[in-house]
């Protein structure tokens, strides 16, 4: 799985992964441009104008133009936002990659916006907001966000308030297009059965006469913490969903691969502590599981579970014990041994298609200018030792930078027990 990387003379990247006899191969356009680069005012914009993009171009001025074209050669499409990025993509068999190519570019370069559009979507988006405000497990991660950074582009939601949504006009897009949208932010990534000379010619063809534009770049995420956190999103559940982290490194950082291995040994997959102890030997919870949020100047690593209120204290604590555990003994050589055969055998079966191929390797671009290859992450893993992965443990997990968000019913006597439970 080896990459090619071309850089056209307006600062656009282009990196194809050629992979022969593949069945099927992915576009996927990438730009420097999600929440963390709005303003308050326009919290929400990134993800409204992925939306729009789907809604007209020059070449396909309605929005079934664009679904009936892919839709009609069986195609895989779509598109994300996140904090730093926002993509869009698909996925066809190889004889219609000109094809793809082609839509996924004009919808990249030539979105049109029209306003009876935008006037419409935005009931779709604030509909997409209720949704998730109406699913506790998705709506804990955005308390714990706002917990973390509060009123800062870090700790806004991807997706907006909606008073933001309705006051959207089309000139907002516009700008802002305008100011993220330059080829010195964005990268083209094809990956599958192409043949990688092929690909650069067509794609230099068709982005290399963007004009140039002016990067710019992000405010840095201002971060401070003194004591533990508390914050509660009060919704009438009777389970209680809750995420309990700490800041941790950002993705530049040498020592993201034990962090991820600590990560793995604590709540990644159903042999690991976390699992055992919640689950298997409390019977207090369906999922709990660990993460890591690494972004370009943050991070932060966190515990999710969703308990039964009435045991959420009991809950609490049997997660702490095992933060306590994993700082103060050595990990054995077995259990670090399963642990990094597991995060690699994860990598390898998560990369078999074409487009997470193209995810891997563009949004390494995209956000570290530097690209590892697999097996490269995979020495990466290897050289941790047991004495750093408790170094990792021993610096990140402290009292002081303690977060824990909860959503669910939660009196006030509760939350003050809460409080005072949490101590590492």
């Amino acid at each position: 799985m080896n990459f090619k990387k071309k850089v056209l003379k307006n600062g656009l990247r282009i990196i194809v992964v050629p992979i022969a006899g593949a069945p099927s191969v992915t576009v996927m356009a990438l730009v420097e441009a999600g929440s963390e680069y709005e303003t308050k005012e326009k919290n929400g914009i990134s993800h409204f104008l992925e939306h729009m993009c789907f809604k007209g171009t020059e070449k396909r001025p309605n929005s079934i133009d664009i679904s009936r074209e892919l839709d009609s050669i069986g195609s895989a499409y779509n598109a994300f936002t996140s904090y730093e990025v926002t993509g869009y993509y698909a996925k066809a068999h190889p004889k219609h990659f000109n094809k793809i190519l082609d839509v996924v570019s004009d919808i990249y370069l030539n979105p049109t916006f029209p306003e009876a559009e935008i006037e419409k979507e935005k009931g779709v988006i604030i509909e997409e907001i209720n949704m998730y405000e109406d699913m506790p497990k998705e709506k804990v991660g955005m308390v714990y966000e706002a917990l973390l950074y509060g009123d800062n582009p870090a700790g806004w939601s991807i997706l907006g308030p909606k008073q933001n949504i309705k006051t959207m006009k089309r000139a907002d897009f516009l700008d802002y297009r305008k100011t993220h949208y330059v080829p010195a932010k964005t990268v083209i990534v094809v990956s599958g059965n192409v043949d990688a000379n092929t690909a650069f010619k067509k794609i230099e063809n068709i982005f290399g006469s963007m004009s140039q534009g002016k990067v710019i770049k992000k405010k840095k995420t201002i971060e401070k913490q003194n004591m533990p956190a508390l914050k509660v999103g009060e919704k009438d559940t009777d389970q209680a969903h809750l995420i309990i982290g700490v800041r941790a490194f950002d993705l530049h950082n040498k020592r993201m691969p034990t962090l991820r291995l600590l990560s793995t040994i604590l709540g990644n997959g159903m042999s690991s502590r976390l699992f055992q102890k919640m689950r298997e030997e409390l019977g207090i919870c369906y999922y709990v599981r660990s993460g890591i949020s690494d972004l370009s100047d943050h991070g932060h690593f966190h515990i999710s579970a969703g308990v039964d209120r009435t045991r959420l204290a009991l809950a609490v604590k049997g997660i702490l014990e095992e933060l306590r555990k994993i700082k103060n003994q050595k990990v054995s050589a077995a259990e670090l041994r399963k642990a990094k055969d597991f995060l690699i055998g994860g990598m390898y079966l998560g990369l078999e298609s074409s487009d997470a191929l193209a995810n891997f390797y563009g949004s390494q671009e995209i956000m570290r200018e530097k690209i590892k290859t697999p097996k490269e992450v995979e020495r990466e893993i290897e050289k941790v030792t047991a004495h750093e992965l408790q170094k990792v443990a021993q610096t990140i997990l402290v009292n002081k930078g303690l977060n824990m968000a909860l959503v669910g019913k939660c009196k006030k006597e509760e939350e003050n027990d809460l409080k005072k439970i949490l101590r590492i």
